[in-house]
């Protein structure tokens, strides 16, 4: 299993396809606000198992040298497998290698105990977006 920045179309067809499938079809988030207009500048990446597709997200930048992780996803069947971490490590990789010093996110409030494992503190209190209840979270990021 291995992650990378989407690279082609067919990445990120796969990419938006994971998306599409976790956070419309099994969440109900409406189409439009999860494709937004902010995958056009966006940096996706993408996990694959083999040649499979299994998980996705986002990182595009805020503010000066802050950048925003989203839309991270892991297909039902490799959920538990410790994707989302592999997933989240090679953001923040890339996030320092460009220059990042923070990484902010909006967590779904169940996913609060998986980025408290990698560091990430809570910066707000719980809001809902697209119906669902989530919490600001940030960490610091660097090169090691």
């Amino acid at each position: 299993m291995f992650v990378r920045v989407v690279e082609n179309a067919t990445d990120r067809e796969n990419a938006f396809s994971i998306r599409r499938r976790v956070f419309v079809e099994e969440q109900g988030v409406p189409l439009h606000l999860e494709l937004d207009e902010l995958d056009r500048t966006a940096t996706h990446f993408i996990a694959y198992d083999d040649d499979k597709p299994i998980a996705a997200g986002r990182l595009r930048e805020t503010d000066l040298k802050i950048g925003k992780v989203e839309r991270v996803c892991v297909i039902p069947e490799y959920r538990g497998k410790h994707i989302g971490n592999l997933m989240m490590k090679e953001m923040e990789r890339y996030a320092a290698e460009v220059g990042f010093e923070k990484i902010k996110l909006n967590a779904q409030t169940h996913a609060i105990p998986f980025y408290q494992k990698l560091n990430y503190e809570i910066t707000s209190p719980e809001f809902m977006d697209a119906g669902i209840p989530h919490r600001a979270m940030e960490k610091q990021v660097s090169l090691k």
